[in-house]
């Protein structure tokens, strides 16, 4: 017998890794830069890493218990009910479980391009089609309702990226409230916060909740908030006095990949509107997130300062790269920088055997630029020397 056809599936090339690449040139991994996959320069959470050193001796039992502890914890933090936190195993575990709930064998959904590749990965997954709006280039990759809105065209699912992989450029809550006002009340606007913790734009959070302020961390036990009494808006949003409307067609995405340095665990979660949340349960895989991940998951929430110190380093690096970098660069929200190299495939093959792995670009349909990511002070330093070196030729 054979799989069924799966010709028209793109494969996920994830970024090479250091020990890989090591091999390959003959060099220690120490002796190496890895730039390319937008991991955290400062490493996981030392609290984490004390929590999976603490949980691994009962990593034989099923994460029944610390999965409701984390599930609780992250909605105390966002001021949601429990049952609006889709934990699990990634980000991408997180689309899946979205695709699943919402989509029915041919629906379509919108995805940004440029932009990340599971979003399409995960629909022809579930039997779905993919649509796609344009980020310009020449308009530095500005992300606005009315270009997502003039591609749209009844999408079940559209998907947007604030900040945005791999060119760093925000969409502000105005517009993804219009997005959301105006397409069909059967469309789920889903907006990827990988990386919201190195940009100052509120979260679109905002419009699943009717907060503006983000993050509560409220004392109630079971993570439910109270709200005044709202004035009705339209028939999928509604005001609950804080002056944002509250939304039942947005879902929010969130990690531990990135500022909590937790790459490794694969653990993230969606944040979903209040009365579709109990599908979770009839879609998601049995324990979404392991033990480790999850104790990893608690002990990182609580470790403010090591998410200020990565959020630091990489406005450091960011600002570093674009001045001293010696191509075009566009403005980012994340902990990345893209850049204009011209030739990309060979800047970082030649970059990548000077010691420093930086991504190349084409598979995202730029084949002129390179992202290259936050490293510590030192790494940055390195890698824009080496990039240098290669474009001077």
């Amino acid at each position: 017998m054979q799989p069924r056809d799966l010709s028209g599936h793109a494969v996920y090339r994830a970024g090479r890794g250091v020990e890989e690449v090591a091999r390959e040139l003959g060099m220690e991994p120490d002796d190496l830069v890895k730039l390319s996959s937008n991991e955290n320069a400062l490493g996981p959470s030392p609290a984490a890493v004390e929590a999976i050193r603490e949980a691994a001796s009962g990593a034989h039992a099923y994460p029944k218990a610390v999965h409701a502890d984390l599930v609780a914890a992250l909605a105390r933090q966002w001021g949601v009910a429990p049952e609006q936190v889709w934990l699990a195993n990634g980000g991408d575990g997180a689309l899946n479980y979205l695709a699943r709930a919402v989509l029915d064998p041919g629906d379509a959904v919108l995805v940004p391009e440029p932009g990340f590749a599971y979003y399409a990965m995960s629909a022809r997954y579930h039997h779905g089609s993919v649509g796609t709006y344009r980020l310009s280039k020449e308009a530095g990759f500005a992300q606005t309702a009315e270009g997502v809105l003039e591609a749209y065209d009844g999408e079940r699912i559209v998907y947007l990226t604030s900040p945005h992989n791999p060119t760093g450029s925000e969409m502000g809550l105005d517009a993804i409230a219009t997005i959301a006002a105006e397409t069909d009340p059967e469309t789920l606007v889903v907006v990827d916060e990988a990386y919201a913790e190195y940009a100052d734009a509120p979260s679109a959070l905002a419009l699943v909740t009717g907060r503006t302020e983000g993050r509560i961390d409220t004392d109630d036990h079971d993570g439910t908030r109270t709200s005044g009494p709202g004035d009705a808006t339209d028939a999928r949003g509604r005001s609950d006095g804080a002056g944002v409307s509250r939304r039942e067609d947005v879902a929010v995405l969130r990690t531990f990949s990135k500022a909590h340095g937790l790459a490794g665990v694969r653990l993230g979660y969606a944040l979903v509107p209040e009365p579709w949340a109990d599908a979770y349960a009839r879609v998601n895989t049995p324990f979404a997130a392991s033990t480790l991940a999850c104790r990893a998951g608690l002990a990182a929430l609580e470790d403010d300062e090591h998410v200020a110190r990565s959020v630091e380093t990489a406005r450091w690096a960011r600002e570093h790269i674009r001045a001293e970098l010696d191509a075009p660069t566009y403005a980012s929200a994340g902990n990345f920088v893209l850049a204009d190299v011209g030739e990309a495939a060979a800047v970082a093959e030649t970059a990548r055997r000077d010691g420093v792995i930086v991504r190349d670009c084409t598979s995202f349909g730029l084949p002129e630029c390179i992202r290259i990511t936050c490293g510590t002070r030192e790494e940055t330093e390195r890698a824009v020397a080496v990039l240098n070196g290669v474009l001077a030729g």
